[in-house]
């Protein structure tokens, strides 16, 4: 039985192996053609960077504070065990065992080809505004380097008059007012700095030249880390992976130490019951889990794929899945706690400065 198993395995592996315009030798690998990860560490970090993402840090605190706080934990694990972990494991355990990639992989049905190109194209486009995100980034780092942040004070050449840290402005007769309608120095970096943003879109507006070096630097960065393919982004996930939880942390420290953090936090986690009865908290807590996993994408069969076949697949579904959503519901605390600092230092009410919709981190 033993060697009839490995002789299916061996089949299973030589099936694998056609390549599609590669015929470069990988030498040590098992794959001889695709390659295999460098190591085990390569792939599962490779997984969490790539499902652990803005969905965690950007959407999930925003869902889950609108659909009932603390009990929005419950449809959303139960989400995760029922259609999440389940489809996570299914699309690892079929690129690894067919070691394609997410068109090849359709050989395996030729009728079903088309979605392997849907994936790949949605992915395509998703990559264009992520590196979008990852410009503006860049440009806030190197906007940061000075002795004092541009979007900390008003003043500068974008604020305007409406421009205030308290909401505190000056009316006509230069008398200090409190106003509902002022606007914070961050935002106007961002709508002004920034973008540059116009009245509207009958205004186009220049180009951007610094956002348009920002961009071309995130191209270059993203073409030296998969370069090599899985040889080299393997080792930048080392870095990029691990990296975010280390600022998550730095930010938690920081932000629980701040006055009104606690308030935040309660928003955050307080169960609101009530709200279960609703479909859309259901209907949120699915799309999240899809979001944040990254399913039916194309990209998991991918990474899966550069596996040895007799991996444990099943062991490293669980694991990725409960790291992603453990890192949802800490990157929780972590905006909330900022959150109650600033609903405390502007004197607002939590659910007024949390009005922005997903925009709140």
């Amino acid at each position: 039985m033993t060697s009839a198993s490995e002789s299916k395995a061996n089949e299973a592996v030589a099936y694998s192996t056609i390549s599609v315009g590669n015929t470069e030798k990988c030498d040590g690998d098992e794959n001889t053609i695709r390659g295999n990860w460098g190591s085990k560490l390569d792939f599962m970090l490779s997984c969490v960077g790539y499902a652990v993402g803005l969905g965690n840090i950007w959407r999930f605190p925003y869902l889950a504070y609108s659909n009932g706080g603390g009990a929005f934990l419950l449809p959303y694990i139960i989400m995760l065990l029922c259609a999440g972990l389940p489809l996570f494991f299914l699309e690892l355990s079929f690129g690894q065992f067919a070691s394609l990639g997410a068109i090849s992989i359709w050989k395996i049905s030729p009728v079903f080809k088309g979605l392997g190109w849907g994936m790949t194209l949605i992915t395509a486009m998703v990559c264009c505004y992520y590196n979008v995100i990852i410009a503006y980034i860049l440009f806030y780092l190197f906007a940061s380097m000075t002795s004092e942040l541009p979007w900390a004070s008003c003043g500068h050449e974008w604020n305007s008059d409406m421009c205030s840290l308290n909401g505190t402005i000056m009316d006509e007769n230069g008398t200090a007012v409190h106003s509902n309608d002022s606007v914070r120095p961050s935002v106007e970096f961002w709508n002004n700095r920034v973008l540059h943003r116009s009245s509207g879109i009958e205004e186009p507006g220049s180009v951007r030249w610094d956002l348009c070096l920002c961009l071309l630097l995130a191209w270059i960065i993203v073409f030296f880390c998969i370069a090599k393919g899985v040889k080299s982004s393997g080792k930048v996930v080392y870095f990029t992976a691990t990296f975010p939880y280390v600022v998550l942390l730095i930010l938690f420290i920081r932000g629980v130490t701040l006055p009104g953090a606690a308030d935040g936090i309660l928003y955050f986690v307080w169960p609101k019951f009530e709200l279960l009865k609703d479909p859309k908290v259901w209907k949120d807590a699915a799309s999240q889990i899809f979001y944040s996993l990254g399913v039916a994408w194309g990209s998991l069969h991918t990474l899966s794929s550069y596996n040895k076949f007799h991996n444990n697949c099943h062991r490293d579904a669980l694991v990725v899945a409960f790291t992603n959503c453990g890192t949802s519901i800490f990157a929780g605390f972590v905006i909330f706690s900022v959150i109650g600092f600033m609903a405390h230092d502007a004197n607002l009410e939590i659910d007024k400065v949390a009005s922005t919709g997903k925009c709140i981190s």
